[in-house]
């Protein structure tokens, strides 16, 4: 497999350029792929990853987070809400910024009259406490639009505790199953071949992340048909992927309905 080098691609730019302009490593690229933050816009037959205008769009956001000091887990919770607004984002993110340069500021300035001869000391500068406000207020506001669930919070607890080992095996066994939707996206979504996939990707998601109802699973179906981000995501692994996969799960939730078993546990 080719590695990237860094030079410009004609759909995007490749994983070594992406990071040298962003000031990162490729590893935390490859790393930020791995956890499902953010993944290259295609990878080339020749094994080149490539990062579109969205992709870099979705690059500087995070990077804005890590600037303010949000973790990835944090991050990764914040942009998957399906309430995420890029606009609104920002806002907050301009909110921080300038508190964390007013605290800057009161910083230098106090340096500033130390150096002068000022021996009073001035703790107040190092003050963190309005910025942390601010950063679990958004925190919060995302957990009570998206959050407050139960499965909400049962995929923060496992996050908290998966190592990236752990992390990388789910990415793994979920690409692979969405490679095997894309293998059947010529056959009817109440195909056998087909449900038995549902079946294994809802319990794919019970393993890894929550536990996936048949209520829950319906609400995925229609965001993959629906949302435009996991549209693109999914059919990087071949296009329309994901209308197969939210045509097979409405198929698969109205079978169960019918026979009675909606919101059975998982096996």
């Amino acid at each position: 497999m080719a590695q990237d080098d860094g030079r410009i691609g004609r759909d995007g730019w490749q994983i070594g350029e992406t990071a040298r302009r962003a000031g990162i490593s490729v590893r935390a690229l490859r790393h930020y792929d791995r956890i499902g933050l953010l993944a290259p816009s295609r990878v080339t037959q020749a094994g080149y990853r490539l990062y579109d205008e969205a992709a870099l769009l979705r690059l500087e956001q995070i990077l804005f987070f890590r600037e303010l000091g949000f973790s990835l887990c944090e991050i990764r919770r914040i942009m998957e809400s399906p309430s995420y607004d890029m606009r609104e984002a920002m806002r907050r993110q301009h909110g921080l910024l300038c508190q964390k340069r007013r605290r800057l500021d009161a910083m230098i300035a106090r340096l500033e009259r130390a150096m002068d001869g000022d021996g009073r000391a001035e703790l107040e500068v190092f003050d963190m406490n309005e910025i942390e406000r601010m950063k679990r207020q958004y925190a919060d506001e995302v957990r009570e639009r998206w959050g407050g669930t139960p499965a909400y919070e049962e995929s923060l607890r496992r996050d908290a505790v998966r190592d990236e080992t752990q992390a990388l095996a789910a990415r793994e066994e979920m690409e692979a199953l969405m490679r095997e939707f894309a293998g059947v996206r010529g056959l009817m979504p109440d195909d056998a071949r087909v449900q038995a996939l549902v079946a294994r990707w809802q319990a794919c998601i019970t393993r890894h992340d929550y536990t996936c109802t048949d209520e829950i699973l319906s609400g995925l179906g229609q965001l993959y048909a629906c949302d435009a981000r996991f549209a693109g995501n999914i059919d990087q692994f071949g296009e329309g992927t994901a209308a197969c996969m939210s045509r097979a799960i409405a198929a698969y939730c109205a079978r169960r309905a019918a026979v009675g078993k909606k919101d059975a546990p998982v096996t």
